[in-house]
């Protein structure tokens, strides 16, 4: 059964190359430091195949990389190669592929060694479940690290002071340390050397003056929290990775050919060269690009033109790969090899969108910048210019140093980001959002423009029967609705099911049935024939009259497919299938433009359908019959605008431009693989509503965030200068220490309030 009708205008989407395929070298410079997985080696192949040997690759272990900020820094330490191909990490098995000439190897691995990160040539691929056994240790060790502070803190509350008794805390502080601590401390260390004062460095001192001055309680609590903060952020990576791990499983391995002695051969698609002859069956995944030689079958193409109906395809027609021939056999000619067909040409453009995104450092790491060097700096005057310019005795001096060191220790700050961001992740999740990383949290409050893909999106993403009209007043309506449910439950085509579903009730027994390739079906019921056909076979057979045509082009501009029924030469019935709009849809534009932000339909579904979709959820900005990579071009052209751009899409389609989009939604029910992976956030029950909501709770993340900063460094100065000008004791420090930390942390919870399930 056709999906569209002889008058209306209709178009084939043929494959148009995907614009900005990423540079080798842009890709592997980019220096990516973020929370939110990004960079082209974060999903540019599926997990256990990341760091597949060969290929002129470097593979190593890089055991001290383990957060963003390693992967930031090691990507620095790499730009002055221009050789480099290309770089891809596994943050979770802590492991690097190089892609460069082997003359340049050993100096790579110098360079890497010299950034603070010494790493171990691996001879093959990493073990898929590498990166999670990793992982599980680390959580393991990180908790017992917590259990191990928490008796620390114990004894130093509880127990008699003696000197027995604070051996035994100061024993059980340093086991905690050494489980959570020791990667700081060795990146520390290796800071101090080079001469850097970064986060590890200061967390290093602080923590060891800490113990050295007594305070081992805190110097255990302090590094337990840090490395939890880091585990945090670390696991926020991890989820966003394998962005394009779908796609490349989309488009079969193999497909059937002509051989030249006439018979049919399952090959592998790599071997399939252009001008040869492929055919899919029903049912099957179209493996290649080409232009349809023989044969009739509607085509569900959504994936890469974002169509919202099956396409019929007959010769002279072009197939996509990954789509699905949903009916009828097809015999196509190959127009392109394995590697340039438009769904390698996505796959291409998501690597290159990833690439692109904005590397976004943690707030704690910027600030450590100019603060780590002004608490040293404070520190050492304290020790060594007292004594000498003040007259101070050298003991307090030194004394006074630590607990500057002490109260400056950015154990609030640090802790307040990710529990102020962790509490938001997990009130959202309590709303049916699902946010891969504090980044796009913190960052959709700066949203502008909000683009929406049509099917699956604004619309529920399937057919349903939305109107129907018998025509003949004649013969009774019921058994005209019978026989149109007899005959539609008999075919497979999408609009017959939407007909039979939408009708329902018991199938009369039909005979003589059979296809009316491109234009519908028919059969003999009750021994009479009718034919269920669409627009043009009524046409083509002369049953269209004026009033007709004018009924069916009036739903056929709202965007409508139209099946009729006809016997004994007339039609008696009308059926109007429709995708329609989500209850949610209108409700959520409101809330959009009441926050400020512009929607804007990005679709491949043509004009009319698309505009029809937009008026009814009051969206002014449509732009239709869109490939991928124009969608792409338009996310683009909406960011040059101004502001943060969204994207919010459920289709393989979508893939680019939702990894383009400074922020990417994709719908967990209706949503594919792919789009919920190359995503930034996921839409768990396709309400379109979270899309504000998710705004909205930005919004408060980042006053409460600029709460939290304000906080900590308020108390921090205050005690500072106590420290310096009077005579702050290390209760001091440590009330203005944990007492910041405690404040920032019960206010950043705060968010978790209202915040009901799903």
């Amino acid at each position: 059964m056709s999906t569209h009708c002889a008058h209306d205008e209709h178009h084939h989407h043929h494959g148009g190359p995907v614009h900005g395929q990423a540079h080798p070298r842009e890709s592997a410079a980019s220096a990516c430091g973020c929370a939110g997985g990004c960079g082209e080696v974060a999903g540019a192949a599926p997990r256990a195949s990341v760091l597949d040997a060969g290929g002129g690759a470097l593979l190593l272990r890089v055991p001290e990389m383990d957060c963003p900020v390693e992967e930031g820094r090691i990507r620095a330490a790499l730009e002055r190669f221009p050789a480099i191909r290309r770089l891809r990490f596994d943050l979770p098995g802590r492991a690097l592929r190089v892609e460069a000439p082997q003359g340049d190897w050993p100096d790579i691995v110098a360079a890497i060694r010299d950034a603070g990160f010494p790493s171990e040539t691996l001879e093959g691929p990493v073990a898929a479940g590498e990166g999670m056994r990793r992982q599980r240790q680390a959580w393991m060790r990180l908790g017992a690290a917590l259990a191990v502070a928490v008796l620390a803190e114990a004894i130093d509350f509880v127990v008699p002071d003696t000197a027995a008794w604070e051996l035994a805390g100061m024993a059980v502080a340093a086991v905690a340390i050494v489980l959570a601590g020791t990667s700081v401390f060795r990146k520390g260390w290796s800071a101090l050397l080079r001469g850097e004062l970064n986060i590890n460095a200061l967390m290093s001192v602080a923590v060891a003056g800490a113990f050295v001055i007594g305070q081992w309680p805190e110097a255990a609590m302090v590094m337990a929290l840090y490395a939890l903060a880091e585990l945090i952020e670390a696991r926020a990576v991890d989820r966003a990775r394998n962005a394009i791990k779908g796609l490349l499983e989309l488009a079969p391995p193999q497909a059937e050919v002509l051989r030249p002695d006439g018979s049919w051969a399952v090959v592998a698609v790599g071997a399939i060269r252009v001008g040869d002859l492929v055919r899919v069956r029903p049912g099957e995944r179209v493996a290649l690009d080409g232009v349809v030689k023989s044969g009739q079958g509607a085509v569900d193409q959504s994936a890469v033109t974002g169509e919202s109906m099956p396409v019929d395809k007959g010769p002279g027609d072009a197939v996509f790969a990954g789509t699905i021939n949903q009916s009828g056999g097809l015999a196509f000619e190959v127009a392109a090899p394995a590697g340039d067909t438009v769904l390698a040409r996505i796959i291409h453009a998501v690597e290159e969108a990833q690439g692109k995104r904005a590397p976004t450092q943690r707030f704690v790491d910027r600030f450590a910048a100019r603060y780590t060097p002004f608490v040293f700096a404070l520190a050492v005057a304290v020790a060594v210019g007292a004594p000498l310019l003040l007259g101070w005795a050298w003991t307090a001096s030194l004394y006074k140093a630590l607990v500057l060191l002490v109260i400056a220790c950015p154990c609030a700050l640090v802790i307040s980001t990710p529990v102020t961001v962790v509490s938001g992740l997990a009130a959202a999740a309590r709303r049916g959002i699902l946010i891969k990383g504090g980044v796009h949290l913190e960052e959709a409050r700066k949203l502008k423009h909000v683009a929406l893909d049509k099917t699956g999106t604004l619309t529920e993403g399937r057919p349903v029967l939305v109107a129907r009209q018998v025509l003949a007043q004649d013969v009774p309506e019921g058994e005209i609705l019978r026989v149109a449910s007899s005959l539609a439950a008999r075919s497979d085509h999408p609009v017959s099911k939407a007909i039979a579903a939408g009708l329902g009730g018991p199938a009369l027994p039909v005979e003589r049935f059979g296809a009316l390739p491109g234009q519908g079906i028919h059969g003999m019921v009750g021994g009479r024939e009718y034919v269920l056909g669409n627009h043009r076979c009524l046409h083509d057979r002369g049953l269209c009259s004026p009033e007709l045509e004018a009924l069916l082009h009036g739903h056929e501009r709202e965007g409508r497919t139209v099946t009729l029924l006809a016997g004994g030469e007339r039609v008696l019935a009308m059926f109007a299938v429709a995708d329609v709009p989500r209850a949610t849809s209108a409700a959520a534009v409101r809330e959009l433009v009441a926050l400020g932000v512009v929607p804007v339909v990005l679709t491949g579904d043509n004009p009319s359908t698309a505009r029809c979709i937009a008026d009814q959820a009051g969206i002014a900005d449509v732009r239709a019959n869109l490939l991928p990579h124009e969608k792409l071009e338009a996310i683009r052209s909406l960011a040059g605008a101004g502001g943060g751009v969204a994207m919010v899409g459920d289709g393989i389609n979508d893939a680019p431009a939702l990894a383009a989009a400074s922020i990417g939604f994709a719908m967990g029910h209706a949503g594919t693989h792919t789009a919920m992976e190359a995503a930034d956030v996921v839409i768990m029950n396709d309400d379109l509503r979270r899309i504000p909501e998710t705004i909205r709770l930005s919004r408060r993340t980042h006053a409460v965030l600029w709460q939290n900063i304000v906080l900590a460094l308020g108390i921090k100065l205050v005690f500072l200068l106590l420290a310096v000008f009077d005579d702050a004791t290390m209760w001091m420090a440590v009330f203005a220490d944990m007492g910041a930390s405690l404040l920032v942390v019960f206010n950043g919870l705060r968010l978790l309030r209202g915040a009901p399930r799903a």
